[in-house]
């Protein structure tokens, strides 16, 4: 007998969440917390990144109190089990990733088991596990920060991932939480078509997945999600973006390094239509990444084509989810910083994708989108998957 299970998963890179504490706090619960309440999940898993923000140190105290508030809140009493984890020991900076996982398991779940990646066997849950500080001795999470080689000349950074392993009624799966790689130059990020960050990030990708398909475990069906940093193929797009234009190429004096690249309307008074610097990326009309979602410039997205032996993804129907404003004012509005791009991914391996139940046609069953599109959510807006999981009932 086929049987069905509502999940929910969630990604959010919650780092400004943390720098700007307080402020948007209260309105990016209330959205995660109403998406839970409208799609009625009965698993829900949370991946967050950046835990903690820039300033961890300063910030670490509120972390707890974060996670608490989620849990102790009104929407999620009917979840009886919560496992969370929370990677914020920072002190070991070998292993630190500012990865957070929280799991919750509604009553009327009953058949759910976690692996132990010790024992090598699955265990059923019960009760309220939480894991907050380092995880290296934690047996039912795996957690690996990248090491330094898959970026040699980057300074260091806290990026890795950590998967859990579940049986939610007979059906297994993976849940992996994943932090990529981030473009640190808008300029480098133009030279060449893919950019030496998106290879970067292909590279540490390619690793994720061939560890969690490695013959330690017999390899089941899983979900990544978390922020892969993916960015729009920049060469291309600014190319595209700028064909009417005329572009003037700044160097610095002292030496034949570019400063900035303007492009200017060769009519129109000579407007100002792409400004780009190494953290400025402004585009005078902003609509081209809004507008039917996005839709003229998902064609740049680009860097999950190279894994499509491997991983799939729903077809995505809203706008990039990164870099929005941090102004709670502004909650629609992309900051100059970056060009926009669909950072917050779910994706999945094709396994995993034959395991989502879809309804006969007009019924909606899969939902992909971003969480919070008309408020403010931080830089990032999370990203959620809502489906029927397909599990075999007894």
């Amino acid at each position: 007998m086929e049987m069905y299970t509502d999940v929910l998963l969630v990604t959010a890179n919650v780092g400004s969440l943390f720098d700007n504490v307080g402020e948007i706090e209260s309105g990016w619960m209330r959205e995660l917390l109403g998406t839970v309440q409208s799609h009625k999940p009965r698993f829900i898993a949370l991946h967050f990144q950046e835990v903690g923000g820039k300033d961890y140190m300063v910030n670490m105290g509120h972390v707890e109190k974060f996670f608490w508030n989620i849990e102790s809140s009104e929407e999620m009493r009917d979840f009886d089990r919560v496992c969370t984890y929370v990677d914020n020991h920072f002190k070991n900076v070998d292993s630190f990733t500012a990865l957070g996982s929280m799991y919750f398991i509604h009553k009327s779940l009953k058949n759910i088991y976690q692996y132990d990646f010790n024992v090598k066997d699955f265990k059923a849950v019960s009760g309220q596990n939480k894991y907050v500080g380092s995880l290296d001795e934690v047996t039912t999470v795996e957690k690996e920060k990248f090491l330094k080689n898959f970026w040699p000349d980057f300074k260091w950074s806290r990026k890795g991932f950590m998967r859990t392993r579940w049986i939610i009624h007979n059906q297994g799966l993976d849940l992996v939480n994943v932090h990529l790689f981030h473009d640190a130059s808008n300029l480098i990020a133009c030279n060449a078509s893919p950019s030496i960050y998106s290879d970067n990030r292909q590279k540490a990708l390619r690793y994720v997945i061939n560890r969690i398909s490695d013959s330690s475990y017999t390899p089941l069906p899983f979900f990544l999600f978390g922020d892969f940093n993916f960015r729009l193929d920049t060469l291309s797009l600014v190319q595209n973006l700028s064909t009417s234009a005329e572009v003037q190429t700044v160097k610095k004096d002292s030496s034949n390094e570019v400063e900035k690249i303007i492009c200017e309307e060769k009519d129109n008074d000579h407007n100002v239509l792409l400004h780009i610097e190494t953290k400025i990326f402004a585009y005078l009309h902003q609509a081209v990444f809004t507008e039917d979602n996005g839709r003229a410039i998902l064609k740049y997205d680009k860097e999950i084509a190279a894994f499509q032996d491997v991983i799939t993804e729903e077809n995505i129907l809203f706008p990039p989810s990164y870099p929005y404003s941090e102004d709670y004012t502004k909650p629609t509005q992309y900051m100059n910083t970056r060009c926009p791009s669909w950072c917050d991914r779910i994706l999945m391996s094709h396994t995993a994708q034959d395991i989502i139940h879809r309804r006969d046609e007009g019924e909606s069953s899969v939902v992909y989108n971003t969480m919070g599109p008309n408020v403010c959510m931080g830089d990032h807006k999370p990203v959620f998957l809502s489906f029927a999981l397909k599990t075999n009932g007894h």
